[in-house]
């Protein structure tokens, strides 16, 4: 099921920040949640690690500082400013960390699931 959202902008600034505590570090989250869809404007903290492996779907986009992004079976890949990654729902175990920390941007939903076999 598809949301229809009406064009609105958006002043990131006057969204509320949630505190995320990573196993160093934290994560600053400001989250616009729709039907099936979610934004979010996302800062980690110099020296941040993710505390968990993620299995869910993303688009992640760099805005400033970089990033890297660490798979389960020992790959990593470092973003930099302007670099982005995507990959759907179950299809990686991943998890971020940051020296000097980073800010991005991070859109995930339905239409990240994987495609159901006919």
């Amino acid at each position: 099921m598809s949301a229809n959202i009406p064009f609105q902008s958006i002043n990131w600034a006057l969204i509320p920040a949630t505190t995320h505590p990573g196993e160093t570090g934290s994560a600053q989250w400001r989250t616009l949640q729709f039907q099936g869809l979610r934004i979010r404007m996302v800062e980690y903290s110099p020296g941040y690690l993710a505390d968990h492996w993620c299995q869910k779907g993303h688009i992640v986009h760099c805005l400033e500082g970089s990033f890297v992004s660490e798979l389960a079976d020992g790959s990593r890949f470092v973003l930099a400013e302007g670099m982005s990654y995507v990959v759907s729902d179950d299809l990686s175990s991943h998890r971020s960390l940051t020296e000097s920390g980073v800010k991005l941007m991070i859109i995930d939903g339905d239409f990240l699931k994987p495609a159901t076999p006919l």
